[in-house]
């Protein structure tokens, strides 16, 4: 990088980092992240969900022990710092300057969908900074064909598995390699085969664990299938994802990017990331992924985007640029569409209007739920608390938390400290495996959302106390929460973990 690059990349890290700590500002925490959270007090080799680094990430993040959103970010904005950085020297490595980095790092801070999911604390982040630097490495090696730079390839391959398993299409299209015989002496060179040995040792424990707990990815990806995958169209994702990225950019960037792609004369080093990058594509589209498993793709289209601007276009007139990036500049009205950069009560006013969803029995639909969920969590840990304190001495002895969803169990367990309130415990998704032993106490306290008699099941005396009313919530299960006081358990823990094998995901 030159100087005028280097200051071009600070300028857009401090703007995006900004942007970020304005959005924790404004919102709580998303329901997954509570999960994620919890899985720093659980070390293991995987989770229901997904594979381990996620925890290991999470355990760092809790030895602050606060219940800050600023602190459980802390990981992602460096994710999606770095991802800028590296996008920028992906770019610089395929042969673009200034201009074509400017581009490229303006497009990522207008796309809403670039800004929710590096916003998060979820492994969508840490997914989206593997693969970008999986890619740069994987042009260094198609340049220059050293064993350095596959090695760092491999490394990054390992980490992008051990974070979210979505990892497979990105190796998918790392085949690409084999097939072209420039890249392919210099693998059999370099004895790709110990590359090959060195990922899969690294992620045999994962694979290990997820046998002895009889393959939880199979069992959650048919449900995801079941319940969402099956129900969306291979176009709609893709229509999807073009506005998740926002219009402009797709019209600007990622069009030029498959043209230059597609057209370029450079076919030593073009058109095998071309050939890498449709391979993950083409496996993506094939199993109907969700619109946002394409945005790490997206990250390594763009800087071909930017090449075109600066190559085909800008260097026989140069003042292109200035539209260009007017155009980009009012995409930035969509930021607000992926990121809590307004006040709940302006994005009520602005943003809502734009995607307002009538839910029967609501006020608001709000999409996401981070929104509002500093509001709805202190709600609901003071009911809880206050029926708890309403148990006699001797109830509360043993007394536990059931939450039946394991965002409300991972929000008891970060916020209910405070209020001395019990630990929670689930059979939902990675809360199955931390769920107590032995004999249940006489009393349980159960929180869920619209559940009907699903405790009757368990206990022989289930009270309903409380109902908690949530106007923003953007269907109907959620619209209310209830807290039950469940008395004489029918069965042990053991047993109870028995009857949920099967139902993890539900």
């Amino acid at each position: 990088m030159n100087r005028q690059i280097k200051l071009i990349v600070l300028f857009f890290c401090i703007i995006k980092l900004i942007l970020h700590l304005i959005a924790d500002s404004h919102s709580g925490f998303q329901g997954d992240e509570l999960l994620h959270i919890e899985t720093g007090n659980h070390q293991a080799f995987g989770y229901m969900e997904f594979p381990p680094l996620i925890g290991l990430i999470a355990f760092i993040q809790n030895l602050f022990q606060s219940h800050s959103v600023f602190v459980h970010h802390l990981f992602s904005h460096i994710a999606s710092l770095l991802i800028l950085i590296y996008v920028a020297k992906t770019t610089i490595e395929l042969g673009g300057k200034n201009k074509a980095v400017f581009l490229v790092l303006l497009a990522i801070i207008i796309a809403p969908g670039f800004g929710r999911s590096q916003q998060l604390f979820q492994p969508v982040v840490f997914s989206q900074l593997f693969w970008v630097l999986g890619f740069y490495q994987l042009v260094r090696f198609i340049n220059y064909l050293d064993k350095k730079s596959l090695w760092y390839l491999t490394l990054f391959c390992i980490l992008g598995f051990l974070t979210k398993y979505d990892s497979v299409f990105f190796l998918f299209g790392l085949s690409a390699l084999l097939l072209f015989k420039k890249t392919r002496i210099a693998l059999i060179k370099h004895k790709f085969w110990l590359n090959t040995i060195v990922f899969v040792l690294c992620i045999v424990p994962n694979i290990i664990w997820q046998f002895r707990n009889d393959f939880p990815l199979l069992q959650m990806t048919h449900r995801l299938y079941e319940t969402q995958l099956d129900d969306i169209s291979r176009l709609s994702n893709v229509t999807g994802l073009l506005i998740a990225i926002n219009p402009i950019v797709s019209l600007l960037l990622v069009v030029p990017a498959l043209i230059y792609l597609f057209k370029s004369k450079d076919k030593s080093v073009v058109r095998i990331l071309s050939t890498a990058i449709s391979l993950s594509f083409l496996l993506l589209l094939y199993t109907n992924g969700k619109s946002y498993y394409f945005f790490p793709i997206i990250l390594t289209l763009l800087p071909f985007g930017g090449i075109f601007w600066e190559q085909r276009v800008l260097v026989k007139r140069k003042w292109i640029l200035y539209p260009v990036s007017f155009l980009l500049l009012l995409g930035a009205v969509l930021i607000p569409f992926g990121m809590p950069v307004y006040s709940f009560n302006r994005y009520l006013e602005k943003v809502y209007p734009h995607e307002e969803k009538e839910i029967q029995g609501g006020e608001y639909g709000v999409k996401y739920d981070e929104y509002y969920t500093q509001e709805k969590w202190a709600t609901t840990t003071k009911a809880l608390k206050s029926v708890y304190d309403s148990l006699p001495n001797n109830e509360k002895q043993g007394c536990l938390i059931w939450g039946k969803h394991y965002g409300q169990a991972g929000a008891v367990n970060l916020f209910g400290t405070p209020y001395q309130l019990p630990k929670a415990f689930s059979y939902h998704g990675s809360f199955y495996s931390w769920a107590p032993k032995g004999q249940m106490p006489d009393v349980v306290i159960a929180l869920s959302y619209r559940v009907g008699t699903f405790f009757n099941a368990y206990f022989e005396d289930v009270t309903l106390v409380k109902t908690i009313y949530n106007p923003y919530a953007d269907n109907e299960e959620e619209l209310y929460q209830r807290i039950y006081i469940c008395k004489k358990p029918r069965q042990n823990f053991n047993k109870l973990k028995e009857l949920f094998k099967t139902r993890i995901f539900e």
